[in-house]
């Protein structure tokens, strides 16, 4: 009860800055740029308060907890990605007098074709990233209400459509600096009252050598079908189905072995037996859980997928259209880069906590191992270890940043989207006006929020990391040659973009349906970014250097304005004429 409180307070409190916004809210730049006005440090909240998602609340201490200490490069990348973006993109990026990525595409390739390649991207990007904000919403209802998935997503849809139609990006800007605030609120003080628990519990090593173990009985129902691997013999008590037979009563799994309980079965796990994990877990003691790049098998390739992994973190931090359009807002190039300077100190703070409920999660809540929903222990762990009240109150804490996580991206993306939308995708009236951008956030929403109901095996940071993939292949190599090499045409863009697109969106694909691709090959799309980045931007060079001919004849000027001091610069401003006489 009181953490469904804490959701209603959460959302009751976005839709009502949303709805000051509103008021706040006047011409079409407030909806798109809240007039290029917001201060670095507000600014800075606002971009924390959105880029911490449900891959930040929830997945990286899910995927801590499941495959050790070698999936903290997920937190150390999202964070170093920031440190590009300051060097290579934010101050051009935002002297450029664009409104969106493919303003800026059409802007230093004057090529409507770059202008849609870049929209489709876009908006392909958004719904990618939006898809595990929904999926962590229904994850986190289900776990603190019993309540079907679907409605933690649709309550999430239906806040961020009422709070970003009501006063678009100047409302949002308010929302997303208060999330952010209360997103480290929400996982930090639960974390300092945990950790004072377990020491007060005479601090059980979390990193024994051994699997981990139940520190007390623990009863689990499924919600799904888990295909479950058992390493060490181990006895429990079940109620349902195993391997499609009815069982009831002491079940003995002798190890090694694999079995697959169904939905609704519900297992007891004696004291001090070893949890068997799901198969998709990987196995590990606490001397593997803490290694840094962690082998589970001899084709594997750990080193492979944590520097491709590092490689899409770095470089698709740019390339995501909600983190990019928070540059635009800001008055010149300079406030933009002491906007990204303060963003790196505000993730490095949030990303000091995962860790510790990911720890603490091998001893208080190892049954999330055998049902594969790591992505609950932030959630699980304050009632489990806290004595009442202070248990329900954290765990209600908890619950309200969680669903700050997924309002805040959420509503970023959404705004993001819904730009492109109605620039440039929409028609009619609708193409570039306020109502165009209300129409074009309700269709951001809905897609999305359709197709998270759909059952994936990619847990919340895995998607996250794919959509950073498909950024970075993309939208790096246009913005980096776009911004520093002057010889960029406009077919060696369009090619670009066509190829990273393609290639990425092939893994993603294929990675997100969950298709058996065996060896090398499964390893390549499962972590693309190191194959699709190098080949996206060797395409680039290589048409724009067979193609001069469609090389933009202004690309001089435009560079200048990338380059110089605003007060320098302004004549030589290369405005996009739909951006211009629309905006």
């Amino acid at each position: 009860m009181t953490q469904a409180i804490a959701v209603v307070l959460v959302c009751a409190a976005t839709v009502a800055v949303g709805a000051l916004g509103l008021r706040l809210s006047r011409t079409t730049s407030d909806f798109y740029v809240a007039s290029r006005m917001v201060s670095p440090r507000w600014n800075a909240s606002a971009i924390g308060g959105e880029y911490l998602s449900a891959a930040s609340f929830l997945g990286v201490a899910g995927l801590v907890l499941a495959a050790g200490t070698d999936m903290l490069w997920y937190p150390v990348g999202y964070t170093a990605g920031y440190l590009v973006l300051l060097v290579l993109v934010a101050a051009p990026l935002r002297r450029s007098g664009a409104y969106t990525l493919p303003d800026f595409a059409e802007i230093r390739t004057s090529s409507p074709a770059v202008r849609r390649a870049a929209s489709l991207l876009v908006v392909g990007i958004g719904w990618l990233y939006l898809l595990p904000q929904f999926r962590g919403a229904g994850l986190t209802l289900r776990t603190v209400s019993g309540a079907p998935s679907w409605v933690g997503s649709t309550v999430v849809a239906v806040v961020v459509v009422a709070s970003v139609a009501a006063g678009g990006m100047r409302s949002i800007t308010l929302v997303q600096a208060f999330q952010y605030w209360l997103k480290l609120t929400a996982i930090a003080f639960p974390a300092l009252l945990l950790i004072v628990a377990w020491g007060a519990d005479g601090a059980p090593d979390p990193v024994a050598d051994r699997p981990p173990v139940a520190a007390d009985t623990i009863t689990v129902t499924l919600a799904d079908p888990v295909r479950v691997q058992v390493d060490v013999p181990v006895t429990l008590t079940v109620d349902g189905t195993v391997d499609g037979a009815p069982a009831r009563g002491a079940l003995p799994l002798p190890a090694p072995g694999q079995l697959t309980f169904g939905a609704g079965t519900t297992i007891v796990i004696p004291a001090g037996a070893v949890v068997p994990r799901a198969e998709d877990v990987p196995a590990g003691d606490g001397a593997s859980w803490v290694a840094p790049v962690a082998a589970d098998g001899a084709d594997d390739h750990p080193v492979y997928r944590t520097y491709s992994l590092l490689l899409a973190l770095l470089l698709g931090t740019m390339g995501l259209p909600h983190v990019i359009v928070r540059f635009y807002t800001n008055p010149d190039g300079r406030a933009a880069r002491r906007t990204a300077a303060v963003v790196v100190g505000l993730l490095g703070v949030f990303y000091l906590f995962p860790p510790v409920y990911a720890a603490l999660g091998r001893i208080y809540a190892p049954d999330l191992l055998l049902t594969g929903r790591t992505d609950a222990v932030v959630l699980l762990l304050p009632e489990r270890m806290l004595p009442a009240p202070w248990g329900e109150a954290m765990s209600a804490l908890v619950t309200a940043g969680a669903f700050a996580a997924f309002l805040s991206t959420a509503s970023g993306l959404t705004v993001s989207v819904a730009g492109v939308l109605s620039q440039d995708l929409l028609r009619g009236r609708a193409r570039a006006s306020v109502a165009g951008f209300r129409a074009g956030s309700l269709i951001a929403v809905v897609v999305p929020a359709a197709l998270s109901l759909l059952t994936v095996r990619v847990g919340l940071a895995d998607t996250v990391g794919l959509a950073f993939a498909m950024a970075a292949s993309t939208f790096c190599p246009l913005l980096v040659l776009g911004i520093w090499w002057r010889r960029l045409t406009a077919a060696g863009a369009l090619a670009g973009l066509a190829t990273g697109g393609l290639l990425a969106g092939t893994a993603v694909i294929v990675t997100m349906t969950g298709m058996d691709v065996p060896g090398v090959a499964g390893v390549l799309l499962a972590q693309p970014a190191a194959w699709t980045v190098p080949l996206a931007f060797v395409v680039t060079i290589a048409v724009s250097l067979l193609t001069p001919g469609s090389a933009p004849a202004d690309a001089a000027r435009v560079l200048v304005r990338l380059h110089a001091p605003e007060r320098l610069a302004l004549a030589t401003q290369p405005m996009n004429r739909r951006t211009a006489t629309s905006l």
